[in-house]
């Protein structure tokens, strides 16, 4: 009985380096990091990019264009979550405002096209961006769940949203079962 008290008081004690890393001086690498990559891309896209992309099959230019949107739509999730850490690193938020704001963000929800015929076709320059947003937000996605757990599934979600839905649920178990 002493020996669990021993062990849940240790457990309790037990330091995760990635929560560490998250709320500590030693986040501003990463979030310098994920900021810069924002602004590169955004840069990319509304200069070098654009001129490349006219140059692009009709199928290349389509791809071309969703797969931008994938990738801003990427970094702009790694961004929000960057973001957040930092207000937290900076006590701007609590751990607890975080984890009620970061429910927002998606991390490694998106799909890519790098499986693509055409995906070859698109710039080179382009081709590293998507390549290195991916890594990026594979990299705080895999953060992410060392310091708050796993998502919580969708269905799981939704039952704590809808109470009506468990209570018809309920009812639906009581009379069929």
């Amino acid at each position: 009985m002493a020996s669990q008290t021993t062990d849940s008081r240790n457990a309790d004690r037990t330091i995760k380096l990635a929560e560490h890393l998250a709320f500590s001086r030693s986040f501003q690498p990463l979030f310098n990091e994920g900021m810069a990559m924002v602004d590169e891309t955004a840069a990319y896209l509304d200069g070098e990019g654009r001129s490349e992309a006219r140059n692009l099959s009709r199928a290349g230019a389509t791809l071309y264009a969703a797969e931008s949107m994938r990738l801003t739509t990427r970094l702009m999730q790694v961004a929000s979550w960057l973001l957040l850490q930092r207000a937290a690193n900076q006590g701007d938020m609590s751990r607890s405002q975080v984890e009620a704001e970061k429910v927002k963000v998606r991390l490694e929800g998106l799909g890519s096209a790098k499986d693509s015929a055409h995906f070859g076709e698109l710039p080179d320059r382009f081709r590293d961006l998507v390549e290195r947003a991916i890594k990026l937000e594979r990299r705080i996605a895999i953060l992410d769940r060392e310091i708050y757990g796993a998502a919580m599934p969708q269905d799981d979600l939704d039952e704590i949203a809808n109470p009506v839905g468990q209570q018809i649920d309920l009812l639906r178990t009581a009379f069929n079962g």
